[in-house]
């Protein structure tokens, strides 16, 4: 029978889902929450498991040497930087992940971040409650600009599947919709115009970071490409938050250079008191939530259950080092 241990299992289950699927698998030990940092305490709580399951707590090359029956380590996300996935590979460890959980959810989420931003439906909501409304000498106010998004350009940086979501709501409003992305479908021809990224960055009112994070797109929003945007430009990131040189988009926001940001995301996760984005005007941060959705996490917790009965059967599957 396997020993299954799940390092980090607050954030994917805070009580309203079921490890019983997981339970009819192997012998189960479930921490709420280790570590986040490299620490004796993950391999110590690994101990003699075969399967490790993380979200977000890392496991090293010197956790891995301290945990010789270890076999498999089931990501509960899609990102898997915290693994040191190529050292598992040269020890038999095959590094697994779930592929497609919150599409949908996480293109919802990137619109409602900009519709926020159009119409600040939280802080007029709080005046009014403040009495605002009831003490004011006009019959409505607004604090803030109300911006129309119909007939606006959006440029989604990244048309896979999660941009491609946020693609069709923005159809649905009546916004122009271009893209860059290093691979084009007939999917993403459907929904959005291709365009380089320039083309992009001049172009749009609205940019949204839908890409992954390679070398090549780290820091892509930085002084010279916020520079060639538009004055007043709106970005949205609920991608990877190391695809923003922080500085430079506090210093653009502050500026007004760039209207607005909404970001899900940002470099160091817990954000640390430092990150310059904290007083930044017009700027939204939400603590990583995109994924967040109850439907959502079922799904990562369906398909990683399915990860392990691959894995058990021999027949594995997501498998990213291969």
């Amino acid at each position: 029978m396997s020993k299954i241990v799940v390092l980090d299992g607050y954030t994917e289950n805070p009580g309203d889902l079921s490890w019983d699927g997981l339970k009819a698998l192997g012998e189960l030990t479930v921490h709420d929450r280790l570590s986040y940092v490299e620490s004796p305490v993950i391999a110590q709580a690994i101990g003699d498991a075969d399967i490790a399951v993380t979200n977000k707590t890392p496991i090293s090359r010197e956790t891995m040497d301290k945990c010789p029956n270890l076999k498999l380590i089931a990501v509960l996300a899609t990102g898997y930087n915290v693994i040191d996935y190529n050292y598992a590979k040269t020890k038999g460890i095959l590094v697994v992940n779930v592929p497609t959980y919150g599409t949908q959810i996480v293109g919802q989420y990137a619109v409602g971040l900009l519709l926020e931003i159009c119409s600040h439906f939280q802080y007029h909501s709080d005046t009014v409650k403040a009495g605002k409304w009831q003490n004011n000498r006009d019959w409505c106010y607004w604090d803030f600009p109300m911006i129309e998004l119909h007939g606006k350009t959006a440029g989604i940086i990244g048309l896979g599947r999660i941009g491609q979501s946020t693609a069709r709501i923005l159809n649905a409003i009546g916004m122009k919709v271009i893209a860059y992305d290093s691979f084009q479908s007939d999917s993403g021809k459907a929904l959005a115009t291709y365009v380089d990224m320039d083309t992009l960055l001049q172009q749009s009112d609205v940019i949204f970071l839908h890409c992954p994070l390679f070398p090549e797109t780290e820091g892509l929003i930085n002084k010279n490409n916020i520079a060639k945007m538009k004055d007043g430009v709106i970005i949205i990131n609920n991608s990877r938050g190391q695809l923003v040189v922080e500085k430079d988009l506090a210093e653009a926001l502050n500026s007004g250079k760039v209207y607005a940001a909404g970001l899900d995301v940002v470099s160091t996760e817990p954000i640390k008191a430092d990150n310059p984005l904290l007083k930044a005007k017009n700027c939204i941060i939400t603590p990583h939530i995109s994924w967040a959705a109850k439907d959502a996490r079922k799904r990562i917790m369906d398909i990683t259950i399915d990860n392990i009965k691959a894995f058990q059967n021999g027949s594995p599957v997501n498998v990213v080092n291969k």
